[in-house]
C-alpha cells in the first residue's frame, strides 16, 4: 500500500529540472518565501537556475551516458533533496516530470510532491490506456491501432510515445512498408527522451487544430478548467506557437472542451495542474467533433499564456494544491481577459531540417520585454528564458533558448506586440528560428486565424524560413558594418598629426570589404572617402554619421540606424537594423590551401550521438535514402543520400559520440538521380 502523500506547508523546495522552467518556479518559490534546491551536472555550475536557487547539488553522469540521463535516475534526485534538506519537489515538466516511479519515490521518501497522484500520472502516462479512461468518462476518442493491425486502409497513421510528449517519438507513416523502420526510430527516440520505448498508433488527421484544456484541481473535489490554448502551429509535432484563448472556436464547442476536460480530471481523481489535449478536425466549413489525444499530468510548456490572461500564477497554485489548500469555493476560475501568444525560441535552422545550431551565446536580449517569469495584468510582453550571455548552447538538451509572450486587448494587438519584440530581439553567437517566428505572426492565414498541425510544411515552410532581411537589408548592413569597422580601426590607431582619417597613397581607388551572410553568399562593399566622409559607391546611399558601434545611412532620402557588434572571441559581425538582423562572416583575403575533400563525404552537421546505421557498406542507395541516424538536443536527425549510388565506407557505429563534420559516411555517387 502506497504511503499517505505529505502535506503541509512547503519550506524549502528541490526543483528536479533546468533551465527555463527551473527559473520559472524558483521565482514564484521566491515570491512565496520558499527556499530552493537547484541540481545540475558537471558544466553547468554557471547556469542561470544554479546561480538564482537558495542552494545547489551536482548530480552525477552515470557513466557512458549523456548529462541528460542525470535528470532521469529518481533515486538520485530524491537522494539530493534529502541532501540539501529539501521537503518537497517539484518536477517541471518534461524528464521525470510524467514518470510514476518517480511520484512514488518522492512520496515514499516522505517529500511533497509537487504533482498529481502517482496512479493518475500511470493511467495517463500509458495511452492506450488513458484512451480507454477517456472513453469510459464520455469523451470522444480516436481508435488506437495496434502495430500489427495497421494496414493499407488505416494510412496515414501517427506512431506516438507512450510516455511524455513534446513531439518525441512520434512519426507520420505514409507506406505501410515503412511502418517496422519508424516504430524502431520512435521507440529509440522515446526510450531516450523518458526511459521508456513503448509506442502506438492512431489514425493521423491531415488537417487539424491542437487545441488543450488548462486543468486545476484540488484535493478536495474541485476541478476548474481555466480556459484553453491553440497549440496548431508545430514542428516535428512539437508546438512552436501557442495562444489562449483559442481563436475562432464556436461557444458550444468551446464549452464542450471544456467540459470534457472536467470529466478527465474527476475520473481519474486528479489533482493539482495538468492539460487535456484535443484534436479539432477542420475543413472549410470550419471546426467539426473533437476527439481526446492525450492528457499531460505536469505543467505545460506554453502554461504563460494562460496565465497572462486570467492573472493567475498556476506554479503558485500547485504548490498550495500540494500543501492541501482548496480552490475558492466562490469560483469558477478567471474570465479570460484580452489575448496572449508565445512564441518558442529555439536554436535551430528551419530551413535546414530544423537541424539544431551550437555555439556560444554572445548576447541575448528582448528589450520589449516587460517582465520576466510572472502573468501580465497588462498588455506588454514576457520573457521566460533559461539562456544567457555566454553560455554555451550544445545539443545535450533541448534547443529551446526561451519562450516571449505578448498580451494585448486583442489577438490582433497581440500579434503585432509579440512580432515587434522579436525583431529587436538581439541573439548573437548562435543561430535561431526568430525570422521564422516572426514571419508566421504576420502571415495572412495566421492572422486570420486559419489554423491547423501543417501549417509549418512544404512550400509555405520555405517562405517563412527565409530570412526577414533582404539583398537590399544585406548589402546596407554589410556597408554598415565595412564602415563601422574603418571607424574602429582609425579609433585604436595612432595617426600622424594632420592626417585626415582614412587618408590612403591611392585616394582614387575605393575601399572594398567583403562579407558572407548565413548562407554563404559573398557581399561586397566598397566605399571612398573624402576628408574623413565616407562616400559609398553607387547611387542614392549617403553615411550621415559613424563610429563603430553606429552607422547612420540615407538610401533614396530614407534615413535608418544600423546597431554593430563585434565579439574579440568572434570573427562574425552583428547588425541591427529596422531591415531586420544580419549576420556578416569575415573572408580571408589570403585563404590557406583548402584541404581536399572527398566528393562522396557525408560529414556530421552537428555534434551528437549516432542512434543507427540503416544501410551496410555496399549497399546500393537512392537519392533521400537514410544512411544513419543521430540524436542531437533529444531529437533525431536523419543522414541520407545527396544523390544515388553505393555505400563505400561508414567509419562510424550506434552509440558512438561524434563532434560536428566528423565522417559520417562515403558514397560512390553514380553521377545521376534515380
Amino acid at each position: 500500500m502506497n504511503p499517505t502523500p505529505s502535506t503541509g506547508p512547503v519550506t524549502r523546495l528541490l526543483v528536479a529540472n533546468r533551465g527555463e522552467i527551473a527559473r520559472r518556479i524558483l521565482r514564484t518559490c521566491r515570491t512565496l518565501g520558499v527556499d530552493t534546491v537547484a541540481v545540475y551536472t558537471p558544466g553547468e555550475e554557471d547556469a542561470l537556475h544554479v546561480a538564482e536557487a537558495d542552494a545547489a547539488v551536482c548530480l552525477a553522469v552515470p557513466e557512458g551516458r549523456g548529462p541528460a540521463d542525470a535528470y532521469l535516475d529518481p533515486e538520485t534526485l530524491v537522494t539530493a533533496a534529502h541532501t540539501a534538506g529539501a521537503d518537497a519537489v517539484h518536477p517541471g515538466y518534461g524528464f521525470l516530470s510524467e514518470n510514476a516511479g518517480f511520484a512514488r519515490a518522492v512520496i515514499d521518501a516522505g517529500l511533497t510532491w509537487v504533482g498529481p497522484p502517482a496512479e493518475a500520472v500511470e493511467e495517463m502516462g500509458a495511452k492506450v490506456r488513458a484512451k480507454q479512461v477517456a472513453r469510459e468518462a464520455g469523451v470522444p476518442v480516436s481508435a488506437a491501432l495496434e502495430l500489427d493491425e495497421v494496414g493499407d486502409e488505416h494510412l496515414p497513421v501517427l506512431v506516438k510515445a507512450s510516455a511524455g510528449g513534446g513531439g518525441r517519438g512520434m512519426r507520420v507513416v505514409r507506406d505501410r512498408d515503412a511502418l517496422p523502420d519508424e516504430v524502431a526510430a520512435a521507440r529509440g527516440e522515446a526510450a531516450s527522451a523518458f526511459g521508456d520505448p513503448t509506442v502506438f498508433c492512431e489514425p493521423y488527421v491531415e488537417r487539424g487544430r491542437h487545441i488543450e484544456v488548462q486543468i486545476l484541481a484540488d484535493a478536495h473535489g474541485t476541478v476548474w478548467a481555466v480556459g484553453e490554448r491553440d497549440c496548431s502551429v508545430q514542428r516535428r509535432h512539437q508546438k512552436v506557437v501557442e495562444e489562449a484563448p483559442a481563436p475562432g472556436l464556436p461557444d458550444d464547442l468551446r464549452e464542450s472542451l471544456h467540459e470534457a476536460a472536467r470529466r478527465m480530471a474527476k475520473a481519474i481523481g486528479y489533482v493539482g495542474a495538468g492539460t487535456v489535449e484535443f484534436l479539432v478536425p477542420v475543413d472549410e466549413k470550419g471546426p467539426h467533433a473533437p476527439v481526446f489525444l492525450e492528457m499531460n499530468t505536469r505543467l505545460q510548456v506554453e502554461h504563460p499564456v494562460t496565465e497572462c490572461v486570467t492573472g493567475m500564477d498556476l506554479v503558485e497554485w500547485q504548490i498550495r494544491i500540494a500543501e492541501g489548500e482548496h480552490l475558492p469555493e466562490e469560483g469558477p476560475p478567471p474570465t479570460p481577459q484580452g489575448h496572449a501568444v508565445e512564441v518558442r525560441l529555439y536554436a535551430e535552422d528551419p530551413g535546414n531540417d530544423w537541424q539544431p545550431r551550437t555555439g556560444t551565446l554572445r548576447t541575448f536580449e528582448v528589450p520589449a520585454a516587460t517582465t520576466e517569469f510572472a502573468p501580465l495584468s497588462a498588455p506588454g510582453v514576457r520573457l521566460d528564458s533559461g539562456a544567457g550571455a555566454k553560455d554555451t548552447v550544445g545539443t545535450d538538451f533541448d534547443p529551446m533558448l526561451a519562450k516571449v509572450v505578448a498580451r494585448g486587448r486583442d489577438r490582433r494587438d497581440a500579434l503585432r506586440r509579440l512580432a515587434g519584440a522579436l525583431v529587436g530581439t538581439r541573439v548573437h553567437g548562435v543561430g535561431t528560428n526568430r525570422d521564422l517566428l516572426v514571419r508566421v505572426l504576420r502571415h495572412p492565414l495566421f492572422t486570420t486565424a486559419d489554423l491547423h498541425t501543417g501549417f509549418l510544411s512544404g512550400e509555405r515552410l520555405t517562405e517563412l524560413a527565409r530570412p526577414l532581411a533582404d539583398t537590399e537589408a544585406e548589402s546596407l548592413s554589410a556597408l554598415a558594418a565595412s564602415v563601422a569597422a574603418a571607424e574602429a580601426a582609425r579609433t585604436a590607431a595612432t595617426v600622424p598629426a594632420g592626417v585626415p582619417a582614412n587618408w590612403r597613397n591611392l585616394s582614387s581607388q575605393p575601399h572594398t570589404r567583403r562579407h558572407t551572410n548565413a548562407q554563404g553568399e559573398e557581399i561586397t562593399t566598397s566605399y571612398r572617402t573624402l576628408r574623413g566622409d565616407y562616400l559609398p559607391e553607387g547611387e542614392g546611399t549617403r553615411v550621415l554619421s559613424a563610429t563603430p558601434d553606429e552607422v547612420v545611412l540615407e538610401v533614396d532620402g530614407v534615413r535608418r540606424t544600423f546597431t554593430v557588434h563585434t565579439y574579440p572571441e568572434d570573427p562574425d559581425v552583428y547588425v541591427e537594423s529596422p531591415l531586420g538582423p544580419v549576420t556578416l562572416g569575415p573572408v580571408d583575403p589570403l585563404p590557406s590551401p583548402e584541404t581536399v575533400v572527398d566528393p562522396g563525404a557525408l560529414p556530421a552537421p552537428m555534434p551528437g550521438t549516432v542512434i543507427a546505421v540503416d544501410v551496410s557498406v555496399g549497399a546500393k542507395v537512392t537519392k533521400g535514402q537514410t544512411l544513419l541516424r543521430m540524436e542531437a538536443m533529444k531529437m533525431e536527425h536523419r543522414i541520407t543520400a545527396p544523390t544515388a549510388g553505393a555505400v563505400r565506407e561508414i567509419p562510424v557505429e550506434a552509440g558512438q559520440r561524434v563532434p560536428a563534420g566528423a565522417l559520417l559516411a562515403v558514397l560512390d555517387h553514380e553521377g545521376q538521380d534515380q
